[in-house]
């Protein structure tokens, strides 16, 4: 709020992670004046027009109150005296009452007053009825196939439900509030196994059937359920050995553990030296004959992932199977136990930042030789030995048929030791790949690949390498597993299931019905409890930032019983994450449906000042719906209708424009003492913040361009991903070659992971000249900046955008301008909850390699500190970048290269 004589308040970040101090500015004489020097957070300065002094928020005893702080002889007092949850959203009205909130109640102050709380009545309706019924027809999660190939089990809201392959009414298994994941059958179908989130902790539990007449979960009239793992820690994603008699679970998201199901004992197989994780889950894989667990690593300071294997009764060490250096997830085994496949990205192509998206292939490694040199035969060498084993069948006179599927599969001594050799790729493309299957016999992979719109199936014939599409599916995401015989693939894609039959390219889908009941008092309190746990668990470092999480939670939790829908519940888990004063966190509630508002925009600047009759144009935005050829409509027209309703002062045009994107529109101008219809088709909101960007953009590169007289190049670097390096590289290399400097802009990079990327391109030292005597005709690197630069940054630099500011710094690449950036530089973390609600808390920080301090609430000072003064910047200037330029050009030749 503005005091009289054009002086602002706000807050300033300074070095200490725990000092936010307020200061002042002058708008007149252009200073500065800090107004706290207290050593702790100020916060939410108001005033009040005409007063001689400003309220504000400051920690005191632990809680943040109101206090009040004189302009003249700076004497301040406290004006409240809470205790427990701080106050908040303090504003000020102009006769002098302010507001706030504190404790989950709405607070007015008077001046020479106490705080009293605003006594709120809602009138509303009848309340609605907590418990609601939910269709499950879809949005199906966590498949698995019965054994006896009749049935499917799935994850549907965190419950758990089965089904038959052949369609009709699904059983749900589970009714609670909290969450199930992980299912699984036991290898005899006649057991579920689950991981359940109750009474604070993760446990195993199996369901049962209890009548013989009943065969199958998804008709089952009566089931039994007991936890199998239940004690102090987390213990969650179960996996059945496949003779049934001992489970794989993880403890803690750090260890593997083993239990036999008849001894009830457990023992330990990995622990973080080999797994880790702060939410994902573990792929962990037994082989057919119950001996080997294949596992994801997850080693410091090995590639993105390898494949682990260990013996399942620990007597044996870790290997790592892969050793490629690349990223190999996802192993399986296939050929009884003969052979793995997994997923790497050695072949495939790889964005240009190193954490882009990648193309991946399916790899295949043998565990003996026999099944290497299988492998290996050509056609004729295969029919061959085919024949010679049918021959040798049908000398045994056995009955035909399949073969028994029951029987426990022979044991497999794998030749680990020259395993390494027997490895091939079987698919000829690269991929943006999702999962894959092996047929029984070994000689087709069927996998999931995108390559356009969605995944689609594909299929290799191993010996012929024959590819093709077998089925397109353009699923946004998808996995599969095979029936009971192998013979159709179980097929999970987009939230529905379905059947295929690889041999005949058809599908059938399996249709789910059914319903459930949901209490939403009761799922609020379980999802409560669930960001509870996971910050309690997995917060990146001790001690959470001095605040008392169990307190918290005690002071939070009695809000529950008063929260009316999601909106309210987010906003409530957001204060709570708050109180831990750490970036990437929070909680959000995303909702929407096809009747919201949407407002269109003709892609113009209009003048906001104007109050008469329709809307003047102050711009037309280049490559806006307006700016098209024969449309000619320039800066000076005015919009006086819209779809033949006229723009009067009491019309609004975003009124007219609501739900209109992408569709024509009719816009009448008066241009001078003439007027005209044009037809537009307007763009979304989104659309026209990219033009704006753009003309932000390209305003800024014509200033250095024109400061520089052509010595600088400029790029904007608006977020940490591999689209925005690609646009940077472009820019640089092509556009930019010849330049003495390069003026790096990062202000308001909303982050990502980019980081070590855009450092490394910025710090190219060139050391080879391709030349003769008389005429170069390149340089190594040619694919880096070997020249000077100088990087901008703001407060509004987040997350990877501080990383790379504090880097760029550190690294002494160049100088930092700009203002300081506040410390937000952890790895974000959380998960979705249910219904559109999700939450955040970071689950790893990141480290000064040197001092071993974290960055996280550790602001970076800019070499320059330079303030954009509001005024100036509406004038059209950017001081920031002015200073930027000047400052590098100080440190160039004066002759130009």
């Amino acid at each position: 709020m503005d005091k009289p004589g054009g002086e602002n308040a706000w807050r300033k970040h300074h070095q200490s992670a725990v000092t936010r101090d307020i200061w002042l500015f002058d708008r007149e004489r252009g200073t500065h004046r800090q107004l706290t020097t207290f050593g702790g957070e100020d916060r939410t300065p108001v005033f009040v027009p005409g007063d001689t002094a400003f309220h504000y928020l400051s920690e005191a005893n632990g809680t943040f109150n109101v206090h009040r702080m004189s302009l003249g002889d700076g004497t301040t007092r406290q004006v409240t005296a809470f205790t427990g949850a701080p106050v908040r959203f303090l504003t000020a009205a102009r006769d002098g009452m302010l507001a706030f909130g504190h404790d989950g109640l709405i607070y007015t102050l008077t001046p020479g007053g106490a705080p009293r709380a605003v006594p709120v009545v809602i009138l509303a309706d009848a309340k609605a009825n907590n418990e609601r019924v939910i269709p499950v027809t879809g949005g199906v999660s966590q498949l698995a196939v019965a054994p006896s190939g009749k049935e499917v089990a799935f994850i549907f809201r965190g419950d758990v439900f089965a089904a038959g392959v052949d369609g009709g009414a699904a059983k749900q298994i589970t009714r609670t509030p909290e969450l199930e994941q992980g299912v699984q059958f036991s290898p005899d179908g006649t057991t579920l196994v689950y991981a359940s989130e109750r009474g604070g902790r993760w446990a195993i539990y199996r369901a049962a059937r209890t009548r013989a007449a009943e065969p199958y979960f998804f008709a089952a009239t009566a089931l039994t359920e007991t936890p199998l793992v239940q004690n102090d820690r987390q213990n969650d994603q179960p996996q059945y050995a496949p003779d049934g008699t001992e489970i794989a679970y993880v403890e803690d998201r750090t260890t593997l553990r083993v239990i036999n199901l008849a001894a009830r004992t457990t023992r330990t197989l990995l622990t973080d030296r080999h797994i880790w994780s702060t939410g994902a889950g573990q792929h962990i894989r037994w082989s057919p004959d119950s001996k080997w667990i294949l596992f994801e690593m997850s080693v410091p300071g090995l590639a993105p992932g390898e494949i682990g294997l260990v013996r399942a009764d620990g007597a044996d060490s870790v290997r790592n199977l892969t050793r490629s250096g690349f990223d190999d997830g996802n192993p399986t085994w296939v050929l009884g136990g003969k052979a793995m496949i997994w997923r790497s990205t050695r072949d495939g192509l790889k964005a240009l930042a190193q954490t882009g998206g990648s193309q991946a292939d399916v790899y295949i490694q043998f565990f003996t030789q026999e099944a290497w040199d299988r492998f290996r035969l050509n056609t004729e060498e295969f029919a061959l030995v085919k024949d010679l084993e049918a021959k040798a069948e049908k000398e045994k006179d056995k009955p035909k048929g399949k073969a028994d599927s029951t029987a426990a599969p022979e044991p497999v001594t794998l030749d680990l030791p020259r395993a390494e050799q027997w490895k091939a790729r079987p698919t000829i493309h690269s991929s943006s790949l999702g999962d894959a299957l092996l047929s029984k016999d070994g000689e087709t992979l069927y996998y999931l690949a995108r390559f356009e719109r969605g995944f689609n199936l594909w299929s290799t014939a191993l010996r012929t390498r024959e590819t093709k599409m077998v089925l397109a599916l353009n699923a946004s995401g998808a996995s599969m597993r095979w029936d009971k015989e192998q013979e159709k693939i179980v097929l999970l894609a987009s939230g529905a299931v379905s059947l295929i039959d690889p041999a005949s390219a058809k599908r059938e889908p399996v249709a789910i019905q059914g319903e459930m009941v949901a209490d939403a008092a009761a799922e609020r309190a379980a999802m409560f409890d669930q960001v509870y746990r996971r910050v309690r668990d997995t917060y990146y470092t001790v001690g959470w930032h001095g605040a008392d999480w169990e307190a918290l939670r005690a002071q939070y939790v009695r809000y529950l019983p008063h929260i009316g829908d999601h909106h309210e519940f987010a906003e409530m888990l957001s204060e709570l994450l708050g109180e831990l004063n750490v970036s990437h966190s929070g909680a959000r509630y995303r909702a929407s449906s096809p009747g919201d508002d949407a407002t269109a925009s003709l892609g113009i600047i209009p003048d906001p000042s104007f109050a008469g009759e329709g809307v003047p144009i102050v711009e037309v935005l280049r490559g806006g719906p307006m700016d098209r050829t024969g449309m000619n409509v320039t800066a000076g027209a005015v919009i006086t209708a819209v779809d033949g309703v006229a723009l009067t002062p009491a019309v609004d045009l975003a009124a007219l424009l609501n739900r209109k994107a992408d569709r024509n529109v009719l816009v009448r101008l008066r241009e001078g003492r003439s007027t005209r219809e044009v037809v537009v088709k307007p763009i979304s909101l989104g659309a026209e913040s990219r033009l704006l960007y753009e003309r932000w953009v390209r305003r800024n590169a014509e200033e250095v361009d024109r400061r520089s007289n052509g010595r600088l190049g400029y790029i904007h670097v608006p977020g940490m991903n591999d689209g925005a390096y690609r646009s940077a590289f472009e820019e640089v290399m092509g556009k930019y070659p010849d330049r003495a400097g390069l003026v790096v802009d990062t202000r308001w990079n909303g982050g990502g992971d980019l980081v070590a990327d855009l450092e490394m391109f910025l710090s190219g030292r060139r050391f080879f000249d391709y030349t003769t005597d008389s005429r170069s005709t390149g340089f190594e690197p040619n694919f880096r900046w070997t020249r000077p630069s100088i990087v901008l940054a703001n407060e509004g630099n987040y997350s990877d955008g501080h990383c790379f500011a504090w880097a760029f710094k550190e690294m002494g690449l160049g100088q930092l301008v700009g203002m300081p950036v506040p410390g937000t530089c952890p790895f974000a973390g959380g998960a979705g909850l249910l219904d559109g609600l999700s939450f955040g808390v970071p689950g790893m920080g990141v480290k000064d390699a040197a001092t071993g301090r974290y960055l996280e609430n550790w602001q970076t000072e800019p070499d320059l500190r330079v303030r954009n003064d509001a005024a100036i910047v509406a004038a059209g200037r950017d001081q920031q970048l002015e200073a930027a330029v000047d400052a590098l050009l100080a440190r160039l030749p004066t002759a130009r290269p």
